[in-house]
């Protein structure tokens, strides 16, 4: 046995074996199945659907024999999401397994103005930097799916969701405002 990582996925309904080709294309890591090790970034993620419970899975990965890339957040990191999004060929096609940021409303709100060419490379970077940085880990092939383990789930209470919901508005609006300044002194 390997490095064993808790996961978590927020979600309305137990997932015990959750499939890797649901989901975009085009999201940040590509296709996969969409994890984090931050039980409370999961549940501040967590929505509220009338008639349904909001269920916070947990998992156990096994990282065993897996080809694990790890992204810190740098130009690299950027220009994997950043080709991604554009449609472009998944260049790590051979990871099983891909642990990195989650790319904060920074990308979309620069896209245009980085391929514009108004801002510069670092200038760019700058503004990506901006905000809280939360981690996620992407379950991509069915190799990585076979040692992700399902370990239960818990219901999350709605009203507790919605107190999530509320820091993460307020997080939001304090992205925006950083995002402001840092826009004023480019």
């Amino acid at each position: 046995m390997g490095e064993i990582l808790k996961l978590y996925h927020a979600g309305f309904e137990e997932i015990p074996a959750p499939s890797v080709h649901f989901g975009r294309k085009n999201a940040d890591f590509g296709q996969g199945f969409y994890t984090t090790a931050q039980a409370e970034f999961a549940k501040r993620w967590a929505r509220i659907r009338k008639g349904q419970d909001t269920v916070l899975n947990i998992y156990e990965l096994d990282l065993e024999g897996l080809n694990v890339h790890r992204f810190a957040r740098d130009e690299n990191w950027f220009g994997y999401i950043y080709a991604n999004r554009s449609h472009q060929p998944d260049t790590l096609k051979e990871a099983d397994v891909i642990i990195g940021p989650i790319a904060n409303d920074t990308i979309y709100d620069t896209f245009g103005i980085i391929t514009s060419g108004f801002l510069t490379p670092p200038q760019a970077m700058k503004l990506l930097m901006a905000g809280p940085a939360y981690e996620q880990i992407v379950i991509k092939t069915e190799k990585a799916a076979g040692q992700l383990h399902f370990a239960g789930s818990e219901i999350l209470d709605p009203q507790d969701v919605q107190r999530y919901r509320q820091t993460v508005a307020a997080e939001e609006a304090e992205y925006q405002k950083t995002l402001a300044e840092l826009l004023d002194t480019i």
